[in-house]
């Protein structure tokens, strides 16, 4: 588990998903110190950086080299995140509140289903504000911001510098209130005006006394204009800056098993309408795909040179960086051609990598996390009392202790899309095996994710997974409608310790779910000391003298829950 140096995965969480790329997504041969790792210390807050990108892949990282040496080889890597609404609006939305979609109302990238739907007074940086931070936006916003109002600043941030026109080239952009248009001439190109506006923000206020809050957002990889003229036809594109134009001219556009899907029998009727994709489906889309990763070079820079402004202002030791996406994308993969939004693999999985003060170096956690858990994090380390009752939780605990495990479910929502407020499309439950998904017109979807990472066979109409569906639906029923601690809430089991004669102790696990558990693991002070996988599940004897005590129970659909009880002086 937690505490070896291990890849980006592209697979399900568990102990086979994360070897399966063996250290790919790094840049080899780049040793760094750890001099820069930090520590947390009592009375001083962090100052917090949220580097944030649109619709970029776990896959693309491996080409974002100065992001892999600034960040991933001097912080952890979250080999597992998601995105619980996997669509920009919502999903932003869900990074200002901590809530799950269903609970800040934001369900769409409309202006009525998204933007009016959330109240930017009790978001994120307000809260940050109330605590004593300076807080700076820069970039994307919610889709839909300024239609109306371009010069409005939502409440919580000391300045703003928020896109208004979602293009590469011949933007604009509300700087603290003034409308400011960029042409079409090389120096300003979007990402590079977003990492100057940044850098500019930084050194204005970096060396200050009070700690701060930046937000540097993105547009890249997202598809935009202009277009140029041998874009493929009929497929929207992204633009790299000038300078990364044709620089991954010769990349292979990732064929997996899943890339067109030609049996589509299993899926709902929605992705069964959709042609199989084939050989002339491909030179289009790989194009597009070296366009989207030449568009993340103009990022990868700017997050070189937000490191260095840091180091330069002699902040870095005390400065947590978040380094991550509001959502995946698919291309190609079960018959989508260019698209999110839909509860698959690529589209829900995105990366996450945490660099800062406590927080452990070069190291890969596999436990599941979702873009849930960012607001409470950033409170928790600005000691901010969030206005909201938070669905996620903060991510602290893992990096002083990376053993733990929490064994809850993740929400994964979808709809009701551009027209309408009405209900949702579909509800899914991931769990670190299962991916279990109800869709509004009563189909359903079922993987294995263990033993069918790429998504390629349904199982809800297997009669032999019956109970694991069903089970999967009750539980999904629940956190479909779950609040603050409920969407928390892990399996009902406890340790409990028992003493006997000369001060011999046992440990068990029991509860409500202990019918789910396939396996505990019992540790004393750290190092293991029993295995038991039948119940009672009593793994072994605590030997005098013991002063920590740990069970980790697994579960059949893949949870991983530890317990911990403390062990008083024997007499």
């Amino acid at each position: 588990m937690g505490g070896q140096t291990r890849p980006w995965s592209a697979r399900p969480f568990g102990r086979l998903g994360a070897l399966a790329l063996l250290l790919a997504a790094l840049v080899p041969g780049l040793l760094v110190p750890d001099s820069e790792a930090g520590r947390l210390v009592t009375g001083k807050r962090p100052n917090v950086v949220v580097i944030m990108t649109d619709d970029q892949t776990v896959e693309s990282m491996r080409v974002m080299a100065n992001v892999n040496r600034t960040l991933v080889r001097k912080g952890t890597t979250f080999a597992n995140s998601f995105a619980t609404f996997p669509l920009c609006c919502p999903s932003r939305a869900t990074f200002l509140t901590g809530q799950y979609s269903h609970n800040h109302g934001v369900v769409g990238n409309s202006f009525a289903n998204g933007i009016a739907r959330l109240d930017q007074s009790n978001t994120l940086p307000v809260w940050l504000q109330a605590a004593g931070y300076d807080t700076f936006f820069v970039g994307k916003y919610l889709n839909e911001y300024g239609r109306s109002q371009p010069r409005a600043i939502p409440r919580g941030w000391t300045e703003w510098y928020a896109g208004l026109r979602m293009t590469y080239f011949d933007h604009t952009m509300n700087r603290r209130g003034r409308i400011v248009r960029y042409g079409d001439d090389e120096l300003s190109y979007q990402s590079d005006v977003y990492t100057r506006t940044a850098l500019d923000v930084l050194r204005r206020h970096a060396r200050g006394t009070k700690p701060f809050f930046l937000w540097l957002s993105y547009f890249a990889p997202h598809v935009g204009t202009p277009r140029d003229a041998d874009d493929p036809v009929g497929l929207a594109t992204t633009v790299p800056a000038p300078r990364h134009r044709d620089r991954f001219g010769g990349e292979a556009l990732p064929l997996s098993p899943s890339f067109g899907e030609a049996d589509a029998s299993d899926k709902p009727r929605a992705i069964q309408a959709r042609s199989p994709l084939g050989a002339e489906d491909v030179a289009p889309l790989q194009e597009a795909y070296q366009q989207r990763l030449e568009s993340l070079l103009a990022v990868d820079e700017g997050v070189a040179s937000v490191v260095d402004e840091l180091r330069a202002a002699g902040v870095i030791n005390r400065t947590m960086i978040i380094f991550t996406s509001d959502n995946g994308f698919l291309m190609g993969e079960h018959r989508v051609r260019s698209g999110k939004e839909l509860v698959y693999e690529p589209s829900i999985r995105v990366p996450l990598v945490v660099r800062g003060p406590g927080v452990p170096v070069r190291q890969v956690l596999e436990q599941p996390v979702g873009n849930i858990d960012l607001a409470p994090t950033i409170a928790a380390v600005a000691r901010a009392k969030p206005g909201r009752v938070v669905d996620g939780r903060s991510l602290l605990p893992l990096f002083a202790d990376p053993g733990i495990e929490w064994g809850r479910d993740l929400l994964i929502e979808r709809g009701p899309g551009a027209v309408g407020i009405g209900p949702r499309l579909t509800t899914a439950i991931r769990t670190p095996r299962y991916l279990y998904a109800a869709h509004s017109t009563g189909e359903l979807e079922l993987y294995d994710l263990e033993r069918d990472p790429l998504e390629l066979e349904s199982l809800h109409a297997d009669g032999e997974h019956t109970l694991v569906q069903s089970e999967l639906a009750r539980r999904l029923t629940t956190l479909q409608d779950c609040s603050g601690a409920s969407c928390r809430a892990g399996p009902l089991v406890s340790l409990s310790v028992a003493t006997g004669a000369d001060c011999l102790r046992t440990a068990q696990v029991t509860g409500p779910d202990e019918a789910g558990i396939e396996d505990v693991e019992l540790l004393v002070d750290g190092a293991v000391v029993g295995r038991d996988q039948r119940a009672p599940f009593t793994p072994a004897a605590i030997v005098p003298g013991a002063t920590k005590l740990r069970a980790l129970a697994v579960f059949t659909d893949g949870r991983r829950l530890t317990l911990d009880a403390p062990l008083a002086p024997c007499s």
